[in-house]
């Protein structure tokens, strides 16, 4: 039987999604549990692999089981024994040709930057920070370039293990709120860092260290090396992953309010 769960986590406390050797990615945490309920053993594979620091509003996972357990082992049950900052919000059985990865469609990230003099105290490790005011039309005027089909080599980190580093990347969208700022992302798949990549680019431009058309430059460049460092993983949500309507999976987070209650820390 294969089972799929949609979950989210607080990443600042972990090593990122995928498990490591000193068991301390949210992999780990999750498999282990899984595999207390089970009473066998249990290995899940995600729609999108965070990396350390980096949360997640709506993961999804898919894992095969022998054991017949009600849905509510995999969650209430599950969460029972899951470390604080991990949560099962759902769980259903699935078709076995679903693949939490492979048969997603897209997927959707929020960057959380605030822009103020001061260093976040309350929000530490849930928003990326930059201190000096950001001109945010000219960010918006070098993401334009960005929307579509392209090589995103120059925002490719150098250990990405991804088949190509063409995307399709659908939506790019930048909004100042009060001392914060917005960054939504929506594309077919990521390469590794891309987003935090991008974020760290527009920020030089921002900031003023580089007009909005080195954006297309670096674009086209496809040279990593050119463009800024990658911005800091506090601020990253994986906030959606779209699936085909046949699959029949629940409808998709109340994003705002978990991005809210992830900022807040309630």
């Amino acid at each position: 039987m294969r089972i799929v769960l949609g979950l989210e986590y607080d990443g600042s406390a972990f090593c990122g999604w995928q498990s490591q050797p000193q068991a301390c990615a949210v992999q780990d945490a999750l498999d282990h549990v899984l595999t207390e309920v089970a009473s066998e053993r249990i290995g899940t594979v995600c729609a999108g692999r965070t990396d350390a620091g980096v949360h997640a509003l709506a993961q999804v996972v898919h894992f095969d089981t022998t054991a017949q357990r009600p849905l509510t082992a995999w969650t209430r049950g599950a969460n029972a024994l899951l470390p604080d900052g991990v949560a099962v919000n759902w769980a259903q059985p699935v078709a076995d040709d679903f693949h939490a990865r492979f048969s997603a469609t897209g997927r959707r990230y929020v960057y959380w930057l605030l822009n103020r003099p001061q260093r976040p105290g309350l929000m530490h490790k849930r928003v990326g920070w930059f201190h000096r005011r950001l001109d945010v039309d000219a960010m918006r005027q070098a993401a334009r370039c960005m929307i579509g089909e392209h090589d995103f080599s120059a925002f490719r980190a150098a250990e990405c293990q991804a088949k190509s580093p063409v995307k399709v990347l659908r939506e790019l969208h930048i909004a100042r709120r009060g001392e914060t700022i917005r960054l939504e992302f929506a594309a077919d798949a990521f390469v590794q860092h891309m987003v935090r990549n991008i974020v760290g680019s527009l920020v030089y431009i921002g900031s003023g260290r580089h007009p909005p058309g080195w954006m297309d430059e670096l674009l086209q460049s496809r040279d990593r090396t050119r463009a800024a460092p990658p911005f800091s993983p506090a601020g990253l949500y994986l906030t959606e992953v779209d699936y085909d309507a046949a699959w029949a999976l629940p409808p998709r987070p109340d994003v705002e309010a978990g991005e809210t209650a992830m900022l807040a820390g309630v």
